[in-house]
C-alpha cells in the first residue's frame, strides 16, 4: 500500500519489507546530505532491502548524466549502442561524488545525485562530454546488480 500524506512539502512513500511484510517510510523527493561530502541525493524508487552497495563491491548501474547548468544529458547507459555501467564500489576508480553517492544503494534502487564539480570534474570539466570548467553534474542511477 501506499501512503499519500504531504509533511513539510515532501511524499512519504510506504513499502512493505518483502521479508517481513512490516512498512518502510522514506521521503520521496527528499534531498539527503552524504555525510563528509557536498555531494547530496534523492531515492526516487527504494531498492529490495536486499543487497547494498559496499566499498570494493563490483556494481552494475544505469546511469544517465546531466549538466545541471545547462540541462544537457552528457552519457546515458541507455542510449541505443550503450551497455550498464560496472564498477568496484567506493575505492576512487570513478568521480568522488558517484563513489561515495552510491554507497548504500540496494538492488532496484534508482537515485539521483547531485554533485558539485570539487567531487565531479573540477574546474578543469570534462570538455570531451560537454561538461564545462565547474559545471554541477546530476546523475540518475538505477542499481542492477550488486557482486
Amino acid at each position: 500500500a501506499q501512503v499519500a500524506i504531504v509533511v513539510q512539502g515532501f511524499w512519504p512513500v510506504c513499502q512493505p519489507l518483502p521479508s517481513t511484510g512490516q512498512q518502510l517510510y522514506f521521503l520521496a523527493g527528499a534531498m539527503q546530505a552524504l555525510a563528509g561530502y557536498k555531494t547530496t541525493y534523492e531515492i526516487l524508487i527504494p531498492g529490495t532491502r536486499g543487497t547494498t552497495v559496499n566499498k570494493g563491491c563490483n556494481v552494475t548501474m544505469h546511469a544517465t548524466g546531466v549538466v545541471k547548468e545547462t540541462g544537457k544529458k552528457f552519457w546515458s547507459t541507455e542510449d541505443p549502442g550503450q551497455q550498464p555501467f560496472a564498477y568496484q564500489a567506493g575505492v576512487g576508480g570513478v568521480i568522488t561524488g558517484w563513489d561515495q553517492g552510491c554507497l548504500g544503494m540496494e538492488i532496484g534502487e534508482t537515485r539521483k545525485l547531485l554533485i558539485p564539480a570539487e567531487e565531479g570534474y573540477g574546474s578543469a570539466g570534462f570538455p570531451a562530454w560537454g561538461i564545462p570548467p565547474g559545471g554541477t553534474l546530476e546523475f540518475t542511477l538505477e542499481c542492477l546488480q550488486v557482486k
